[in-house]
C-alpha cells in the first residue's frame, strides 16, 4: 500500500533529519547491503566449517568424542552457510521480499 502524502512528507524529514545528525552512519546503513554483510559471515562460516574439518579429522582415531564434537560444528556451518546463502536468493522465511511477493499474490489472485 503506498503512503498518502502526509506520510510520504514525514518520512522524508525523518530520513532528512537522519543525514544531517549523523551523514556518516546514514552513508553506511545507505551502502550496507544483504551482499555485503553476507558476504563477511559467509568467510566466518567457511572458516568454521574448515576448522570443524580439521578437528574431526585430526582426533577420529585418538577421540571420537572430540571428532564428534568437530562434526557437529561442521553440520553447524553448513547450516549456516545454506542460511546465508537463501538470505541472499530471497528465499529467506523471514525475507521481507519474499512476504511482499506472497502477499501480492494472494491478492491477485483474489
Amino acid at each position: 500500500m503506498p503512503l498518502d502524502d502526509r506520510e510520504q512528507r514525514i518520512l522524508e524529514e525523518i530520513e532528512r533529519q537522519f543525514y544531517q545528525e549523523d551523514p556518516k552512519l546514514a552513508e553506511t546503513v545507505r551502502s550496507a547491503s544483504i551482499a555485503s554483510l553476507s558476504g563477511s559471515h559467509l568467510k566466518w562460516a567457511i572458516l568454521v566449517l574448515l576448522v570443524g574439518a580439521g578437528v574431526m579429522l585430526g582426533f577420529f582415531t585418538r577421540n571420537t568424542f572430540v571428532a564428534l564434537a568437530g562434526f557437529a560444528v561442521m553440520v553447524g556451518a553448513l547450516a549456516w552457510i545454506i542460511a546465508i546463502a537463501r538470505r541472499r536468493a530471497g528465499m529467506g522465511p523471514s525475507s521481507p521480499l519474499a512476504a511482499i511477493g506472497r502477499l501480492r499474490r494472494r491478492w491477485r489472485d483474489r
